[in-house]
């Protein structure tokens, strides 16, 4: 390919990434954060903290309304044989966790990085601050929409 090709490529690659810079952000931290199902009630006394951003990151919606909390019904005694399977397999499954976490903590990195270099150039801060801004208000709109 000529220099002049390459150039647009480059320019073209920058504001696309830093249009979907916001949202690679949320992704790759609510993504983390669901390595661990965080964002699911279990283990924590009522709603957790990110559970508003497992449900954009899982049914796209924010939610609207608390959800009605019932009371608990009652268990059946566990099988202790079950139990300790269920136990390994949480452990057997905590090095691919913990990578995953470290992977959405690098993309995130990398997407800042991205849009430290973007922003960087005079040549076209204006138009990448302006592809930024629309990549936040894009989503949001649909989101809340």
């Amino acid at each position: 390919m000529n220099a002049q090709t390459m150039r647009r490529i480059r320019q073209l690659h920058l504001y696309i990434g830093v249009f979907f810079l916001p949202a690679i952000l949320f992704f790759a931290i609510s993504g983390g954060l669901q390595a661990f199902r965080l964002q699911q009630a279990s283990g924590w006394d009522g709603a957790p903290p990110p559970a508003w951003m497992g449900s954009v990151h899982i049914d796209q919606t924010v939610p609207h309304a608390e959800p009605s909390k019932q009371p608990a019904a009652a268990k059946a005694p566990a099988d202790p044989v079950k139990e300790a399977e269920r136990a390994a397999r949480k452990r057997a499954a905590l090095p691919m966790k913990i990578f995953v976490a470290v992977l959405a903590a690098a993309l995130a990195l990398s997407a800042l990085l991205g849009a430290a270099i973007a922003l960087n150039s005079r040549a076209t801060r204006r138009t990448a601050v302006l592809m930024l801004v629309a990549g936040t208000a894009v989503p949001l709109a649909l989101l809340l929409a």
